[in-house]
């Protein structure tokens, strides 16, 4: 072998061995971020209502309580302008460590909030104030951890590169609802005094174990070479934010192609353990229905994202979506069984085919920009689809079951409405798994 095909090679298998670096990180990084962000909607879901709303009717407090948790899809795309705008002209790498401080923080704080019957409504307020601290840094750590990924793989595995990133979410989930199932065992007394606390003071050591592994990695070689090209070409850097809105399409193009996989996976851990629990089933034999079926999921996210690669993300897109249209039905009479063997089935089928939508989501959301506006164009329409797709979702379900006298129809109508208006923007949307990454438009 000659000196230039050895020193080939060996540069190869350096950049496969940061990638697969990068990748973990991104996947951890993601897993400890959503670990917090959904925390918080089993928290709504189970303690918050009784916590910081008693007092009210029961499905009164449930509403009041998932509009906090719809405060944090409201400022994720904030999120997406502030650390998208940095992310664009500084780097990817230093905006994730920020993202993932921010987040810990504020995850931290909420576990010490005290409860209405201490300082009344300040309660929620603060609670709003914290969560809107989750959705800006939720809304920056997405967008940074999913290019990274998908900047430094293989060009034909960019699909299942960044899929690890949204394999992070349910990830999170296992663990924050594990976490939550085993305190919510404890007599309700305690849970509801200081038992739902606790998973919230553990981000702190996940904060530290997550800035551990993101500061080990290196900066975006895509990001690099752009910004070495227009250094040497003397070209005046543009407001990332402001090239993204010159052309808009690709932004609305996402914002409603991604919603209804915002809005069916928010749905899921808020409105149906809710539901499957006024039903009678046990509160923590739901939760770790849902934790289970989450675990499961975690490799569809991740097959989901290998098949995009081989057929193109619209494709499978499309699939996932059309057919947990048919399911809505079945899946609402499993959870309303009692049966926690049928409920766990219910959650597991629902995820496994919101993983064909989700696996794709964060490599075709990201191929649709050029390198220096690609972090502000994907987190921002990324988290425009989480807003109008996961935000107002559980609160409108709710009221719409509550409204019709506790009927599971109009929730089924809405949810498959949501699905078919992102089925039709996704068709209309350009397939991108062969786009040009490296473009600096």
């Amino acid at each position: 072998m000659s000196g230039h095909t050895a020193l080939a090679t060996s540069s190869t298998a350096a950049k496969r061995k940061e990638a697969r670096t990068v990748i973990l990180s991104s996947y951890l990084g993601s897993t400890i971020e959503f670990y917090d962000f959904l925390l918080y909607a089993t928290a709504a879901a189970v303690a918050f209502p009784k916590v910081f709303f008693a007092g009210t009717d029961e499905w009164v407090g449930v509403v009041a309580a998932y509009a906090t948790f719809a405060a944090g899809y409201v400022a994720r795309p904030l999120g997406g302008i502030i650390f998208g705008h940095f992310g664009d002209r500084i780097g990817r790498k230093g905006m994730l460590i920020v993202s993932m401080a921010m987040m810990g923080i504020a995850s931290t704080l909420i576990g010490l909030i005290p409860g209405a019957n201490v300082i009344g409504p300040w309660g929620a307020v603060l609670l709003v104030v914290l969560r809107v601290c989750q959705g800006i840094a939720v809304g920056g750590e997405w967008g940074g951890a999913a290019l990274m990924a998908l900047e430094h793989s293989d060009p034909k595995r960019r699909g299942f590169a960044a899929s690890f990133v949204n394999a992070g979410a349910p990830t999170g989930a296992v663990l924050g609802t594990v976490v939550m199932g085993i305190f919510s065992a404890l007599p309700q007394d305690a849970f509801l005094a200081w038992g739902w606390r606790v998973p919230f003071l553990l981000s702190f050591v996940l904060l530290i174990v997550g800035m551990f592994v993101r500061l080990r990695v290196s900066e975006s070689p895509i990001f690099a070479e752009a910004v070495a090209k227009e250094s040497a070409q003397g070209t005046k850097r543009k407001i990332p934010l402001l090239e993204v809105l010159r052309r808009p399409k690709a932004l609305i193009m996402i914002m409603f192609a991604g919603a209804a996989g915002f809005g069916l996976q928010v749905v899921l851990p808020t409105f149906s353990v809710t539901y499957a629990v006024s039903k009678g089933a046990p509160q923590q034999g739901v939760l770790y229905a849902f934790a289970g079926a989450s675990a499961i999921s975690i490799l569809f996210v991740l097959l989901g994202g290998r098949l995009s690669d081989r057929f193109g993300r619209r494709p499978v897109m499309v699939t996932g979506l059309a057919l947990f249209i048919l399911y809505l039905f079945p899946m609402f009479g499993m959870l309303s069984s009692g049966n926690i063997a049928m409920i766990f089935l219910a959650f597991t089928v629902a995820l496994i085919l919101h993983s064909s939508l989700y696996g794709p989501l964060a490599a075709f959301v990201s191929e649709q920009f050029g390198t220096t506006s690609r972090y502000t164009g994907a987190a921002v329409g990324y988290q425009l689809a989480t807003l109008i797709g996961a935000g107002f979702t559980p609160g409108i379900v709710a009221g719409l079951y509550k409204d019709a006298g506790q009927s599971i129809v109009p929730v089924v109508v809405f949810l498959s409405a949501m699905s078919l208006v992102s089925i039709v923007f996704i068709l209309l949307t350009r397939e991108s798994k062969n786009n040009d990454l490296s473009s600096v438009s």
